[in-house]
């Protein structure tokens, strides 16, 4: 689609309007890393973690990971990490208004190295 390309895009000031909304989410990791081939260090008669502790006889029972997003009108929190806005002195540019009153997917990227720290869908604004 050509409206997509980067070559018909330009710069604009957009004000996003978004509602207050924290997500949480918990997962079990076990399954998934034993299905990528982590299986040892599961079992108590294979594991052998006796590097870290010194000691025989220990195993991984669990492996929990915790996350959570919040927006509010203070900022964004995620887990550790904390949103900043900063805001560029320049030439006023043309702006527009975005209200996020309908369901949406959000991403919390990392500019350095593009990654995507987080992403979540709010499914009732």
């Amino acid at each position: 689609m050509e409206w997509t390309s980067p070559g018909s895009m330009e710069m604009t000031n957009v004000n996003v309007c978004l509602p207050r909304f924290k997500v949480e989410e918990t997962y079990n990791l076990k399954t998934m890393l034993s299905a990528m081939g982590m299986e040892d260090v599961f079992r108590p008669q294979k594991a052998d973690l006796s590097g870290m502790t010194g000691t025989q006889g220990l195993s991984v029972s669990k492996v929990v990971h915790k996350s959570f997003v919040e927006v509010n009108e203070e900022g964004t929190e995620a887990a550790a990490a904390t949103g900043v806005v900063v805001k560029v002195t320049s030439a006023p540019m043309p702006s527009v208004s975005f209200y996020c009153d309908h369901p949406f997917l959000f991403f919390i990227v990392q500019k350095k190295t593009d990654s995507i720290l987080f992403f979540g869908r709010v499914s009732s604004p």
